[in-house]
């Protein structure tokens, strides 16, 4: 069974783009525009590993991890902040990594194949 990556990003481009990405290399995903969603999907797809854009416009993904934090069930599902903002590896300190946008596909494909498999 494939494993699964939620895409959280409210750039709809992006998102497209991790989508095919991913399928292209054997994984599924599932993917909301904004944190207050992604909760919703979280506990409905719960997915291997969460790609994480910072600044979005209802709930910023900082706030959404404050809430992940806090359920016990995905407290270690692993977290790769990609975002547009300098510094985003402040953020969310426990991010497995940090990606800056415009990022490097296969950079982030060995981060997603050493965290997952």
């Amino acid at each position: 069974m494939a494993k699964k990556i939620l895409i959280v990003d409210d750039d709809p481009h992006i998102v497209t783009y991790l989508e095919d990405f991913f399928s292209d290399n054997g994984y599924e995903t599932c993917s909301t525009s904004d944190g207050s969603e992604a909760m919703i999907i979280l506990k409905k797809e719960k997915p291997d590993l969460i790609t994480l854009d910072l600044e979005m416009p209802e709930e910023w993904g900082p706030r959404f991890y404050r809430k992940l934090m806090k359920e016990e069930e995905f407290r270690k599902t692993p977290v790769i902040v990609i975002t547009g903002l300098t510094g985003g590896k402040y953020a969310i300190h426990k991010a497995v990594a940090s990606i800056t946008k415009p990022f490097d596909r296969d950079n982030l494909l060995k981060i997603v194949k050493d965290t997952i498999g």
